[in-house]
């Protein structure tokens, strides 16, 4: 199970764990999922891995702060002169029978959860108040949600009401070897030239005292390396896919910049 999977049909994700196991039961028994982990250590390439591997059908939902309930189930809108209704990705999913991810659902309006509530109980049902319709989930309906830990705040914090309707998975980055494997194979580089990379995150991820939000994700170390790859220096690969899009401030570029000339000598 831990082997990298190299079906073309299925996008790229190596296992770590038990963790496809653990969604196909989620799947079979008709359980939600939660996803926790910081941002860029593959919680979507996962749920995108599982659906085209259990071959379900995925609607994904990029949350954010003025998503709204009725932006997942549905609104009128004129057409032609005419009024009708349109499902939103939620309902569409629960008619499906398909998967439904909510990516980073702790940055959605509060009336968001309230709709949920009732699809992650044992009732598995979708209210649709404009229209009066109430849809019983189907057996193949799943929904999934991720969120960041690292992020919450007083304003946007995931309630325990909440978090206590889905079974969870922890995600974090993998370890040296795992992520210079999966490295390589979505860059192209070679796992000689990745392995600097690695070290590189795992010394960022490890620093305190310095202003940042999070370390080095996974997708900015193939950003670098499909960079590098494609022929550019190391010193421009990795400002462009590191340091810019870690920090704004001079004083912390220049200290990447070290730490960076540190590791690769």
């Amino acid at each position: 199970m831990n082997a990298i999977l190299r079906d073309a049909t299925v996008p790229f994700y190596k296992p770590v764990g038990n963790e496809c196991e653990l969604f196909e039961a989620a799947s079979a028994n008709g359980l939600p999922l939660l996803l926790k982990g910081p941002t860029g250590c593959g919680k979507t390439r996962f749920v995108e891995h599982m659906a085209a591997r259990m071959g379900r059908k995925l609607h994904t939902v990029a949350c954010h702060d003025d998503l709204s309930a009725a932006d997942l189930i549905g609104r009128f809108l004129l057409k032609g002169g005419a009024t009708e209704w349109v499902d939103g990705p939620l309902t569409r999913a629960v008619r499906e029978g398909a998967i439904c991810y909510l990516d980073e659902v702790v940055e959605a309006r509060k009336d968001v959860t309230v709709v949920l509530h009732p699809l992650t109980d044992n009732r598995r049902t979708l209210m649709i108040d404009r229209t009066g319709e109430e849809l019983i989930a189907p057996p193949g309906f799943m929904l999934v949600a991720s969120y960041n830990p690292g992020y919450q705040n007083i304003l946007k914090r995931l309630k325990p009401s909440t978090r206590q309707r889905f079974l969870s998975i922890s995600f974090t980055f993998p370890d040296p070897v795992t992520e210079t494997a999966v490295v390589a194979r979505e860059s192209g580089l070679s796992e000689a030239r990745v392995a600097p990379l690695v070290r590189l995150a795992g010394h960022v991820r490890a620093l305190s005292g310095m202003d940042l939000e999070e370390g080095v994700s996974t997708r900015l170390l193939v950003y670098a390396a499909s960079l590098m790859a494609g022929g550019m220096t190391v010193e421009q690969a990795l400002e462009a896919a590191v340091i810019e899009p870690l920090t704004d401030e001079p004083d912390v570029a220049q200290a990447l910049r070290d730490l960076i000339a540190t590791v690769y000598g």
